[in-house]
């Protein structure tokens, strides 16, 4: 049975970073997109969106004592559903395109490598606990 705690905690991770998200894509649309197109925008905003993930799964699994990797992939795959949900409801409701405009409107690598991130973006969960509760075992 999934705990409450693990799920608040999934729901945090992604409040945390759907809103770092969120201040990096108005830079990257402002500041970058004019200057390097849209693909390239996305390719240099990667990192740091992954590096968040990062910084944010570790404070959360400290956080919220996120121990066993059944926990950890709760986390990771709650957060992930809303991200998507949120980006399939919200964002694209707001940008006024279908599913299929959306796709068409992404550059093949920049899409490949968000694709690519959303995994990073489910799975630094289990990598962040799982190396935390080694470090304290060991």
């Amino acid at each position: 049975m999934v705990q409450a705690t693990t799920i608040l905690a999934g729901f945090v991770y992604f409040l945390l970073v759907f809103a770092a998200g969120f201040v990096l894509g108005v830079i990257r649309i402002l500041v970058l997109v004019p200057r390097l197109g849209a693909g390239t925008a996305e390719l240099i905003e990667l990192p740091f969106m992954v590096l968040i993930s990062f910084l944010a799964a570790h404070l959360i699994c400290h956080r919220f004592l996120i121990k066993t990797a059944s926990e950890a992939l709760t986390m990771g795959t709650l957060a992930l559903i809303l991200l998507i949900g949120f980006e399939l409801t919200v964002v694209l409701g707001l940008r006024g395109l279908s599913f299929s405009d959306y796709i068409k409107s992404r550059e093949p690598i920049a899409f490949a490598a968000y694709v690519v991130s959303l995994f990073l973006f489910a799975l630094m969960p289990l990598f962040v606990c799982s190396r935390n509760e080694q470090r304290i075992d060991g």
